[in-house]
Order: C-alpha cells, then structure tokens, then sequence
C-alpha cells in the first residue's frame, strides 16, 4: 500500500497574487538610522536608498564604512531586516505541511516569494522558479538533474573564460562522468567574449552553452540574447548565470530565450543561502529529481515512489523559508525603484570611478569591455593585492583581493590575483574619491 505524503496533503495551487499578513509585522531595527517615512514608488537617488541600509551607517577603524564589495555580497535593506525579524518573531512555520494557521501563512509568504522571483524574471509563471540556495546550487542542479540525461561521449558544452568557478566546475564535474567535454571560450583583449571564437566552436555536438550575464572580475556584459539565439541554431541549450547582473538592471528571461537562469539572493540585498532557478516549463517538466526526500514526492512506499510536480519535485527538505521572505522583501525595496533609473546612476558612477582611478599612479584596470557592470578589478605596481585591501580596511573601505573564484579570467591577463572595487546602487562619487585618496596615500607611503 502507498503511504499519502502528509507534507503534500496541505500545499495549496500556487496563488499568482497572494497577501501574507506575516510580511507585514513591523520591527524596528536595532541598529542604523531611525525609520524613515514611506517612500513614493518609481524615484531613485542613491541617498534614498542609502537611508535604508542601517550597516552602511557603523564606522571600521574609526573611519564611515565605504562598502565596494558589492560583488561578493549586498548589504541588506531594513525592510529585509524586519521581514526576517517579523518571520521568526511572529509567524515561524514549516510549508506545506499543515492546516493550522502560521503554516498557511508561512506557505502563502513562501508562494508569495516564488512568484515575485517570477515577476522579476519576467517568467511565465510561478511553477517556473525552483528554490535554491544560491547560483552555485542551482548550477550544480542543472548540471546534475538535465546534464546527466542529456549530455554523452563526444558532447561539448562551451563556457566562456571570463566565468566563475561556480560556472565552470560543475560543467567538469558532469563531463567527466558523461564523458562530454567543457571547451573554453576565449576573450578577446578588452575582456569580451570572442564571438567569432564562440561562432566557430558552435557545433551540432555542442549540447550546452554556460555564460554569465556579467562577469564578477571583468564587469562584462556579453551578448547574451545573440548568443542563445547562435546556440540555438545548433539545438544546444543555454544556461545563463544571472549572479552579478539582477542587481544591476532588468531581466527578461523570455526576451532572453534562457533555456535556464540563475541567480544568489545575497547579491540581490536578499539573505545569504537562498536563490533561485529558473527553466523554461518544457525542461523543467524533464528534469529528474537531484536530491530525494520530504516535500518532493506524491507517494512513497519501498516498491515505488511517485515525484511531485514541478518546482516542488526539485525542492527536497526543508528549504529556507526565511530566506524566501527575505528575498520577497529585497525584490520589493528594489522594485520600488525605478530600474533604468538605478542602470544609469550606476553607468554614470562607473565612468566617474574609471576616470578618477586612472589618475592613481601605477594603477592598472583589467578589462575595457565598453558593455559592462560597476566593477573595478586592477593592479597597483609594487603592491600585492591583499595588502592594498589591508590598507584600504585601515581607512574603513572594503574591497575584495584575490583570485575572485574566477581564476581563467585573470590569467587570460598574465595575473593569479587582483584587487577589486565593486559599486552598488548605494555608492556614491564621494566614496569613489576616499578610495582614490587612500590608494595615493598608498603609493605615497611606499
């Protein structure tokens, strides 16, 4: 006889348009400034939203912290603070797994979050979204789930150089054990993916391509809608690491024609530990489980086992349900936003700090790619990376030293490590100029 899952009996049809009161519970943060008034929807000034940010209001060293290590992580909206705060303190639940009142609201909370991801995506429908604990995860997902069906002797997937490890390791992991093969797209000199390169490798053998929308070292943007759109004449697949661009600027997965989209909370001003998947509904429907256990099965007895639906198949355990309301409550404080506004803030900043910078003597930029995100990886002669980060830090500025997990792209320039200053929607032209006067007093001190 087949046992009915009792974690499933409770979960309702996915609500486009749901309301959970628990997102809803005030707290006041115990740090940072006082709260401020509710803000109109649609303007962006940097100021507003720095207003929102309590940790960028603490010292390091004596100094104001200048936070440029967005790459790595976002620093998190009270509004983000709260939702969490209000979550545990008031409405603490596991999902899908109960008829009582605070499982139906952490179950409409975390539904609520799904969808949102899918607004914000631009995807179809909620069902699209798979949660995961972050871009790595759900990379490894894709990897193992619809790699170890699809891919074979002989297969290749491309992946350009500029990627993060996180792009790159999994992909080697799957060839080895399908016998595929991970051919390197090389850059060309100013650190854009060589598209007459990526022509040629294009083959009726290629199964997958893997590309990042904007490199973490690099600040590319590479072409990623004519690049799918090439892989697609082949019938590959394409894979598109969302990590550093959500961000930074609208995404349209449809607009894309992604096969596959993925992105971390915890760059996006969300929680660390939670991020998300998106596939087209056809290749998710395919996708065998990865993982097995609670909330992805239908039926379970030891002669047969039924799966769930998609997303839930794909979402064994417990997620992170708290991650989810944080991440509802970052998309929410960004959205309210207007995003082409916060783009060209950002571009604008951009330029100021690439004009400023190339004034420090010494001081060397890496990549002149003329589409790209607000990061700044250089070099400074005589001076290794971690210790300019060192000195930086005395003067309460963060940045990040390095081989930034993306070790081909900075060898593609002759480099194992690098320093790395990468600006948000908080930053400002002010703590461009403290960075620059702290690297001259560097050099000077030298």
């Amino acid at each position: 006889m087949t046992i009915p899952d009792v974690d499933r009996a409770a979960r309702p049809a996915t609500d486009p348009n749901p309301s959970p009161a628990v997102l809803t519970v005030p707290t006041d943060s115990a740090t940072g400034p006082a709260r401020q008034p509710a803000r109109e929807p649609g303007g962006f000034t940097p100021e507003a939203a720095r207003r929102d940010i309590p940790v960028l209001h603490r010292t390091v060293n004596g100094h104001p912290l200048v936070w440029l290590d967005n790459g790595a992580t976002t620093q998190k909206p009270r509004q983000v603070i709260e939702a969490l705060t209000g979550f545990y303190g008031a409405a603490n639940s596991n999902i899908h797994r109960g008829a009582h009142t605070m499982a139906r609201e952490a179950t409409e909370a975390y539904e609520a979050g799904r969808s949102a991801v899918a607004r914000f995506l631009g995807a179809p429908s909620p069902d699209d979204i798979v949660f995961v604990r972050g871009t790595t995860e759900a990379i490894n997902l894709v990897a193992q789930s619809w790699g170890r069906h699809h891919l074979g002797p002989g297969d290749d997937i491309l992946v350009p150089v500029l990627e993060h490890h996180s792009n790159i390791v999994p992909w080697q992991l799957i060839a080895k054990e399908t016998r595929a093969r991970v051919v390197p797209v090389p850059l060309r000199p100013d650190g854009q993916v060589d598209l007459d390169a990526y022509a040629d490798l294009l083959s009726m053998r290629t199964r997958l391509v893997a590309v990042s929308q904007a490199s973490n070292v690099l600040g590319t943007v590479p072409p990623v809608g004519e690049m799918t759109a090439l892989a697609h004449r082949y019938g590959a697949k394409v894979l598109v690491d969302g990590a550093q661009a959500v961000a930074h600027f609208p995404v349209d997965v449809q607009a894309l024609d992604a096969d596959f989209y993925v992105f971390s909370g915890h760059k996006l001003f969300a929680p660390t530990g939670i991020g998300a998947l998106y596939a087209k509904p056809e290749i998710l429907r395919e996708m065998a489980p990865w993982q097995g256990g609670g909330n992805m099965i239908e039926s379970v007895d030891f002669t047969r086992t039924t799966y769930a639906p998609v997303p839930h198949r794909l979402e064994a355990g417990t997620g992170h349900i708290a991650g989810v309301v944080g991440l509802l409550a970052a998309l929410n404080w960004l959205t309210s936003f207007d995003r082409n506004a916060i783009a060209a803030y950002e571009t604008s900043l951009m330029a100021y700090a690439q004009q400023a910078l190339a004034a420090v003597p010494g001081l060397d930029l890496l990549g002149t790619a003329p589409d790209r995100i607000a990061v700044l990886t250089f070099t400074l002669a005589g001076h290794d990376p971690a210790a300019i980060a060192d000195w930086l830090d005395r003067d309460g500025i963060a940045i990040r030293a390095g081989h930034h997990c993306a070790q081909p792209a900075l060898a593609h320039y002759g480099l194992e490590s690098a320093a790395r200053a990468s600006l948000a929607l908080y930053n400002t032209s002010e703590e461009v100029d403290q960075l620059v006067a702290s690297l001259r007093r560097l050099q000077q001190a030298a």
